[in-house]
């Protein structure tokens, strides 16, 4: 068992307050003050701020890998619009100098999966950020199905002369591929044990029925508000489960969001901020965004979207929030427990509870103070960095 002692607790269970956590086989077993357990490692980390493992909610860390060209990049298979069938597991390079950065940093969960050249891109997986493999690593898999509307379909296929080349055919082949994934179902279903009735095996409609059946969420990149509502208008004729990921103008129609929310939208996921706005889509990014959200009333998590912002630099992005009036607790949250329980992790991560993986960042000073240093990171109950 190993206690830390005296810390400035930042659980985002409870106010902060001055006080000790004990882990022990990985998980946390006490949080409070004056804690005391025969034979304990203790270590005194006074003055320090103790905080959950960070969470980003929305990267694609591992499969873009650092320092490479071509030769690294296997987050888009721009091959074929409808790849529900790609699994992120099977792409990311576990050894990638990234996850060691990200522990520096005091992230230590981190959702990756494919980029955003396909319509349907194919499934993410919530993972660690410390591990041998990925089995080793992975929290939960499959944790969300990949779509994507806007910019990035057409540019990638619309250029070459293929589908789509307007919205209205990301559209049509998002409909399609849904329609034909309950078609799949429903002949399954009716064959129910007879091997001759049963459709052939087509993984991409097995992966993507997931989704239809409410199993998985869709997790939908969009960034124009347009978008957003088409995204919002297909997922209710299907009536599946979703996340707006970027959402970038989304501040913008809070009205929209915080009915979508009301239904079956599971969460606002922006970001990346701190960037430039490198196509048209992006042309009202902005860090009034987080705050015009927390006024509305809306839950968020924000992300980098690793590699487009380094993960190493989430709590930099948070903190420029913070300079833009979002209030400093909410923007813990928005990396914490916000982001855990949008991403359906938070049975494992994102506070400082008892019977959660003990998943631990300890900060210099001020988290949101980028002069701060992550001086210790704790996954699953195991030192993965120490400064």
């Amino acid at each position: 068992m190993l206690i830390l002692k005296n810390g400035r607790l930042l659980t985002m269970a409870v106010p902060e307050f001055v006080g000790d956590i004990a882990v022990e086989n990985g998980k946390i077993v006490a949080v409070g003050e004056n804690l005391s357990f025969e034979g304990a490692q203790v270590r005194d980390v006074a003055g320090c701020y103790v905080m959950p493992g960070i969470v980003d909610a929305h990267s694609h860390i591992g499969m873009w890998e650092d320092s490479m060209g071509w030769e690294g990049s296997d987050g888009n298979e721009s091959s074929d619009p409808v790849t529900p069938q790609l699994r992120a597991i099977d792409s990311i390079n576990p050894y990638d100098r990234n996850y060691e950065e990200a522990c520096a940093a005091g992230v230590t969960t981190c959702v990756t999966g494919p980029g955003s050249a396909n319509v349907i891109g194919g499934t993410f997986v919530a993972m660690k950020t410390a591990g041998d493999s990925v089995e080793d690593m992975t929290l939960r898999f499959p944790i969300a199905m990949k779509a994507a509307f806007g910019e990035n379909p057409k540019s990638v296929y619309g250029k070459n002369g293929k589908a789509p080349k307007t919205r209205m055919a990301t559209a049509a082949i998002m409909r399609k591929a849904l329609v034909e994934a309950q078609e799949y179902g429903k002949k399954m279903d009716e064959a129910k044990d007879d091997a001759e009735k049963m459709p052939a095996r087509d993984l991409g409609k097995e992966a993507l029925l997931r989704v239809i059946r409410r199993e998985i969420p869709m997790k939908i990149h969009a960034h124009r508000a347009d978008d957003i509502l088409t995204a919002i208008r297909i997922a209710k004729e299907f009536n599946i489960r979703y996340t707006l990921d970027h959402c970038t103008e989304g501040w913008l129609i809070t009205d929209h969001l915080k009915k979508a929310l009301e239904e079956d939208c599971e969460g606002i996921i922006i970001g990346p901020l701190f960037t430039e706005r490198s196509k048209i889509e992006l042309k009202n990014l902005s860090y009034k965004a987080p705050k015009a959200l927390y006024d509305a009333g809306i839950k968020f998590a924000m992300i980098t979207d690793h590699p487009v912002i380094p993960q190493h630099y989430l709590s930099v992005c948070v903190a420029l929030a913070v300079r833009e009036g979002l209030p400093e607790e909410e923007a813990l949250r928005s990396i914490t427990i916000n982001a855990a329980e949008i991403t359906g992790i938070a049975d494992r991560v994102g506070s400082l509870e008892t019977g959660k993986d003990a998943d631990i960042a300890v900060f210099s000073g001020h988290p949101l103070d980028f002069r701060s240093n992550c001086i210790l990171t704790l996954i699953d109950g195991k030192i993965v960095h120490e400064a």
